[in-house]
C-alpha cells in the first residue's frame, strides 16, 4: 500500500525548526538540517508546553509560534478566518462594473468603449 502525504521534512525546513527550538531553549547543539529523534522530542515538548497535541509533529500552531509560519495575530477569529487569498474574479462576473453593456445615451453602438488615446499634439487646433 502506498502512503500519501509528506513523508519527510526537507533539510532546509528541518534546519529552520531546529534553529527556532534552539532559540527557545528546547534543543541544544547545532541546527544540522537532519530530522533526528532529539529534534522530534524537542518539538513534542514545545507543543505539550503550549497545550497543543504532542502526537504529531510538527503541529501547525507550533510552527507559527516558532515564527515559521504565517501570523494570524491580527485576526479576530483566527480559528475560523479564511487565511488564503480568494480566487480571482471570473470574466463572467455578475457584479456590476464601471463598464456597462448598455452604451447609454452618450455613445452609440458603433463607438468603441475605449477610444484610442489622443495624439501627443492634440492641443493644437487643426
Amino acid at each position: 500500500m502506498r502512503t500519501r502525504g509528506q513523508q519527510k521534512i526537507d533539510s532546509d525546513r528541518t534546519q529552520a525548526i531546529q534553529e527556532a527550538l534552539i532559540r527557545e531553549h528546547y534543543l541544544s547543539g547545532e541546527a544540522t538540517g537532519k530530522w533526528t529523534q532529539a529534534t522530534e522530542d524537542a518539538l513534542r515538548r514545545y507543543q505539550a508546553d503550549h497545550g497543543w497535541q504532542a502526537k504529531t509533529v510538527p503541529d501547525a500552531r507550533a510552527l507559527i509560534k516558532l515564527g515559521l509560519g504565517p501570523s494570524h495575530d491580527h485576526l479576530l477569529n483566527p480559528e475560523s478566518a479564511m487565511t488564503t487569498s480568494p480566487d480571482a474574479p471570473r470574466a463572467t462576473s455578475l457584479t456590476p462594473t464601471s463598464h456597462s453593456a448598455d452604451p447609454g445615451p452618450h455613445m452609440n453602438s458603433s463607438t468603441p468603449a475605449d477610444p484610442a488615446p489622443a495624439p501627443a499634439d492634440a492641443s493644437r487646433p487643426q
